[in-house]
């Protein structure tokens, strides 16, 4: 997996993705399925991680331990959420939820971007204008340009860095202890923070439904689900009820203990319990957890550059308080000196 994903490339997941939800839903097999995307992928770099995926399938291996020998192509994530899609039988559902994920992180992203033109253009002027052009005007144009200009960029270099690494930090392919903390420094982020608490719970109702739809046994299906949400924090509450589900508590009543389930989360489980219509109930969580995770999440795409913005015009307006504060000064002692 590249260091850092761009929209292009979250475009290329969404489109390999979604030509498998295709040829699974025309009843194309596995392999057939795969020789096509081979000979017509989204982009050539999917080529031989679609020939290696191949190799080991005709070898007898599954689709998730072909997936995982081509180490680092996909995060944990896509391969927990293709375990339960192949366990439950239901690859084109597991498919097309993967695919919309990417295409609106695609979306999502350059939205942001496009975004953040203006406020980034707008540290850059500033930068020219305070840190290159007045200095040198005070001089009386003596001052070394090349040296002004590298102030500039020292100047700029930590928002450079803090950007890159901010972006590498929230990659999907860290372990699990980084993405632990990562997912605990989140949690306050407004908006963010809900929005990835929505998404995880929305991926957990939607391959929890799958896999009990498809007859798998309670306990099983709660820990592939728990990987297949991407939440460490949802993964460790749940590998922490199973002595106690072994043991005859259900899994609603266990639910009550973990500060990491919404009362309505567990309110629908448990009424899809005592029903016994729990894959409806599973059904209207992922959808509701995953609309308003991905509304959360657009909101705080459109919000971030915008207070980048403000941030930047207030500092450009107290520099420029600050120069002509300066200039009269300047003037007020001359006035005096005369």
């Amino acid at each position: 997996m590249p260091l850092l994903l761009t929209p292009g490339q979250f475009t290329q997941r969404a489109g390999y993705y979604h030509q498998l939800a295709q040829f699974s839903s025309a009843g194309m097999g596995l392999i057939q399925s795969l020789e096509q995307l081979q000979r017509n992928p989204p982009s050539r770099s999917f080529r031989e991680p679609i020939r290696r995926q191949l190799e080991k399938i005709q070898q007898g291996a599954t689709f998730t331990e072909s997936l995982a020998a081509t180490s680092g192509w996909l995060p944990e994530l896509d391969l927990a959420l293709i375990e339960a899609g192949e366990q439950s039988g239901r690859m084109d559902a597991c498919f097309q939820s993967l695919a919309e994920y990417y295409q609106e992180r695609s979306r999502l992203t350059k939205k942001a971007m496009s975004q953040l033109v203006y406020p980034v253009g707008l540290i850059h002027f500033a930068a020219l204008v305070f840190l290159i052009v007045l200095p040198f005007a005070a001089s009386q144009f003596s001052a070394s340009l090349p040296w002004l200009f590298l102030r500039a960029a020292l100047a700029l270099s930590p928002i450079y860095l803090g950007t890159l690494l901010g972006i590498y930090a929230l990659q999907g392919q860290h372990n699990e202890s980084w993405r632990a903390r990562m997912e605990s420094a989140l949690r306050y982020v407004p908006l963010l923070g809900t929005a990835r608490a929505y998404l995880a719970l929305g991926r957990l109702a939607m391959a929890l439904e799958s896999l009990i739809n498809a007859g798998v046994n309670i306990i099983p299906a709660w820990e592939i689900a728990a990987r297949a949400c991407g939440s460490p924090a949802l993964r460790r509450a749940i590998v922490a009820w199973r002595p106690q589900v072994e043991q005859g508590v259900t899994p609603a009543a266990a639910m009550d203990t973990s500060p990491e389930f919404p009362e309505m989360f567990a309110n629908f489980y448990r009424s899809g319990e005592i029903s016994g219509k729990l894959d409806d109930s599973l059904r209207r969580l992922h959808h509701y957890y995953s609309e308003e995770g991905t509304r959360k999440l657009q909101n705080f795409s459109e919000w971030t550059p915008r207070l980048i913005y403000a941030l930047v015009a207030i500092i450009i307006g107290l520099k420029v308080i600050q120069f002509y504060s300066g200039y009269f000064g300047q003037i007020a002692d001359i006035t005096r000196g005369f």
